[in-house]
């Protein structure tokens, strides 16, 4: 099996493998046996899951088509050049960069806050905004203004990304990690916006120390937090940015590789 890209609205893996046709024999048998190969298996990362997974070799991830997995053996990881696509609207700052503009629905402009004092300035599709801001693991949010299509939402975005940045990288995300959110700073932030509504959200990690950072696919999950998994294993807790699972040949059953012990509590 391989881990071939990760969810992080719901929390979960994607996984493409066969599993149960290594006695598999014959043409009828080869056609199914390539089938399974390409076919997508999702594992959830709800709170208690065990997983137990092996990482083995990597290399490119390949692609998902129509649902099923076009595989890659590129040793660029976690994808290739010819599979290193980016989102063309990521880079949008109001001129299209389409050969049609397509976002004529509503766009919401956000500001979200990362435990404890990292903030960001977004836009989404307005439908889907709180789903949006769970996918990058927000703790707190401000719906701060509507507009009618992509191409201002992008415009008004590039404005204030001139004052409050428009990414988080994910390294800032998970040193904030069982930490608060400094609503002093917060407050002032949005003294100078109007909010629509505010979010406020508790991914239900219980968390009183720092996790280790680590490469793991092989614990007690105890949730997940935009791309960050957090999993217990041998009385220790480690945070894994799941990008960095993708790719990785897996196989049933933990390595017994040495992991550095969690740090101790926050001061």
């Amino acid at each position: 099996m391989q881990i071939v890209g990760y969810d992080t609205a719901e929390g979960g893996l994607l996984l493409s493998g066969a599993d149960g046709t290594a006695d598999a024999v014959g043409d009828d048998t080869d056609t199914a046996a390539s089938d399974a190969d390409n076919e997508i298996t999702y594992r959830s990362l709800d709170p208690g899951t065990e997983l137990d997974y092996s990482l083995n070799d990597r290399h490119c991830a390949g692609t998902i088509h129509d649902d099923s997995h076009i595989a890659c053996e590129n040793p660029t990881a976690p994808y290739c050049p010819d599979h290193d696509g980016t989102w063309v609207c990521a880079r949008c700052t109001g001129t299209c960069l389409k050969d049609e503009m397509d976002c004529y629905d509503d766009h919401a402009i956000y500001l979200a806050a990362f435990a404890p004092a990292t903030f960001k300035v977004g836009v989404t599709r307005e439908w889907r905004l709180e789903t949006r801001l769970h996918e990058q693991g927000a703790d707190r949010a401000a719906h701060i203004a509507t507009v009618s299509n992509g191409r201002i939402a992008r415009e008004r975005e590039a404005e204030i990304a001139r004052e409050i940045p428009d990414r988080v990288r994910v390294p800032t995300k998970r040193a904030g990690l069982g930490r608060a959110v400094d609503t002093a700073a917060w407050d002032d932030l949005l003294a100078d916006f109007d909010p629509i509504e505010r979010f406020d959200f508790d991914y239900g990690l219980d968390l009183d120390s720092q996790p280790v950072a680590e490469t793991v696919a092989a614990g007690t999950v105890r949730g997940t937090k935009g791309r960050l998994l957090i999993v217990d294993r041998g009385g220790s807790t480690y945070a894994v940015d799941m990008r960095e699972l993708v790719g990785y040949d897996v196989t049933e059953g933990r390595s017994s590789r040495e992991l550095q012990s969690s740090l101790g509590s926050f001061e």
